[in-house]
């Protein structure tokens, strides 16, 4: 898949999300800073959410629409008030693509339903990404996909079946150009839930680029998922842990950011093709590998024997497979001691 530019195969370098999510907290000015700080930290796209809560839910005080669990951040709220509370205004969504554009970073968004996506579209939107929430929702599924625009798809909480069912639904719609990230759905996630082991499985199954979307603390488990095939990384970023909002206690700070941005390059680069052999920066090295070498001074008629040849470095004589080889041969020659042996300097 392309993303302005950037081509993303199965094996590319890593694309990195930055996900501004809620921790704008209500502040343009905070929006701003997290983008130009993001763009500072090498990121490749900065991901904003286009929704209403009436878009997402309906306002009601019933238990249905209540988050009760002492273990959540978002405790005791109603999922109206929550969503409302992270709305990004339609005004502010054409600065923000604005000013992304003027910093050289990719701006798309997570529309969280038809209406946002029409909008976006009016906006020249390059990409989509569906959160893991809605990707069982078949009509917005649908509707990203006719925009025949690159779609990325969370699939936390998906199994086999359901993530077969995304594929099929975007492919069905015009979509072939899409990308899965393997997610957990809890806020933070546990590092032991974050069961990487699934990407190159996905990575075969679909034959798409795979990536991951990461709410775990840290950066281990968006570094560990490049090994395992992930060339997508998505994480929630803020200005500042201490400002609060709704993603912070589980997002980067800039600092984070730029480190995360260094370390997934540098763990796919360490992934090289997986020949075997020298490495570039090591054919200078080999002639410190061990070899043969003459380590007495003998006359021409001499015999080899184990006593006047050893295996030495550096690495400029017959290697020492050759060894039984030669035992017992004359040299042809008169040799001082720390010669390397070669063959004309031996009768065979």
């Amino acid at each position: 898949m392309n993303i302005n530019g950037f081509e993303i195969t199965q094996n590319s370098e890593p694309y990195v999300i930055a996900e501004m999510s809620g921790n704008h907290n209500n502040n343009l000015d905070v929006a701003l800073k997290i983008i130009k700080l993001s763009a500072e930290a090498g990121a490749n796209a900065l991901k904003i959410q286009t929704h209403t809560a009436d878009g997402i839910t309906f306002k009601s005080n019933k238990e249905d629409f209540l988050i009760n669990d002492p273990n959540s951040l978002w405790n005791g709220s109603y999922l109206y008030d929550l969503y409302k509370s992270t709305e990004l205004s339609r005004e502010w969504h054409v600065e923000i693509f604005d000013y992304s554009k003027s910093l050289g970073i990719t701006c798309f968004s997570s529309p969280f339903d038809i209406d946002s996506v029409d909008f976006l579209e009016s906006l020249d939107a390059p990409a989509y990404k569906i959160a893991s929430f809605e990707s069982s929702d078949i009509l917005l599924l649908r509707a990203v996909a006719e925009t025949k625009k690159p779609v990325i798809v969370s699939t936390g909480m998906a199994t086999v079946s359901d993530m077969d069912l995304i594929v099929d639904t975007l492919e069905k719609y015009g979509c072939t150009n899409y990308a899965l990230l393997k997610c957990t759905s809890s806020y933070p996630a546990e590092i032991s839930d974050a069961n990487l082991s699934a990407i190159p499985f996905m990575k075969e199954k679909y034959g798409c680029p795979i990536g991951l979307s990461d709410h775990t603390i840290g950066n281990v488990a968006p570094i560990l998922s490049i090994g395992m095939g992930a060339t997508i990384i998505e994480k929630h970023v803020c200005l500042d842990r201490s400002l609060g909002g709704v993603d912070s206690s589980f997002s980067l700070e800039p600092n984070e950011l730029k480190h995360l941005v260094e370390d997934v390059n540098s763990a796919w680069l360490a992934l090289g093709d997986g020949k075997i052999s020298p490495a570039n920066n090591e054919i200078k090295s080999m002639q410190f590998k061990r070899s043969l070498y003459f380590v007495d001074n003998l006359k021409k008629g001499d015999r080899i024997t184990n006593k006047n040849i050893r295996s030495i470095r550096p690495g400029y004589g017959l290697p020492t497979i050759n060894f039984d080889k030669i035992i017992g041969k004359e040299v042809c020659t008169d040799i001082p001691a720390g010669t390397a042996t070669s063959w004309d300097l031996i009768n065979e």
